[in-house]
């Protein structure tokens, strides 16, 4: 495993040559009724970013993290459609990044070839089990923390949804979710003690700020 870089440029495109030759004597029988196996989210592929934020390259997600990478992520902001009210939900325990605190955004980390919107889309059937929604991007920004020791260097694109059908969490993503009112949700955003997903907050701040910038333009 690499140490976090702190190169912010230290990124690389696969390799497609630097495989392992299958060995014919490593081999073993199939079991039938065996499931099939699982690949590790270590060694998925996603989309390594620039510090601007141009993707030139891929990298296996265990690799992205443990090398601080820029990569990216897209989420959606599930809003009820009298506007009233946001979904909130809370990590499972067993997330890699950020485990067991609370977000408002139903998203993922950008795979290799996937625009944002793509992800998006994807993240939002996955998590929610939300799909046939018009999705409206509200904001782009770029965040670096850590979470644990891991150094996290982000660049997070936005999206907006309205719907008010049924809602499926995805066992392995999400332990329990609700509804707020933006009130109530502002409210607890206000509280720095609150367990919430940093880099969401970053975004939620472009949403915020973007709202406001239109009431202005509105009142004008």
């Amino acid at each position: 495993m690499h140490e976090p870089s702190d190169n912010p440029t230290d990124a690389r495109p696969v390799d497609p040559t630097d495989v392992r030759p299958v060995d014919p004597t490593d081999a073993r029988p199939v079991d039938p009724t065996a499931a099939d196996p699982v690949p590790s989210t270590a060694d998925e592929l996603v989309a390594v970013f620039d510090p601007e934020g141009h993707a030139i390259g891929a990298a296996p997600r265990g690799e992205v993290y443990a090398r601080g990478l820029w990569h990216g992520s897209a989420g959606v902001l599930v809003r009820s459609t009298d506007r009233t009210r946001v979904y909130v939900h809370r990590r499972t325990d067993t997330k890699s990044v950020f485990p067991g605190v609370h977000d408002c955004l139903a998203g993922g980390v950008i795979d290799a070839g996937e625009e944002p919107a793509q992800t998006a889309r994807r993240e939002l059937a996955e998590e929610l089990g939300i799909s046939r929604v018009d999705l409206t991007p509200f904001g782009q920004t770029r965040w670096e923390g850590r979470s644990g020791d891991a150094l996290v260097r982000c660049h997070l694109f936005g999206f907006e949804a309205f719907y008010d059908g049924p809602i499926r969490h995805q066992p392995s993503e999400v332990a329990d979710g609700w509804w707020w009112t933006e009130d109530v949700l502002r409210d607890h955003l206000a509280d720095p003690s609150w367990p919430f997903v940093p880099d969401s907050r970053a975004l939620l701040d472009e949403w915020r700020a973007r709202r406001a910038g239109r009431a202005r333009t509105t009142r004008g």
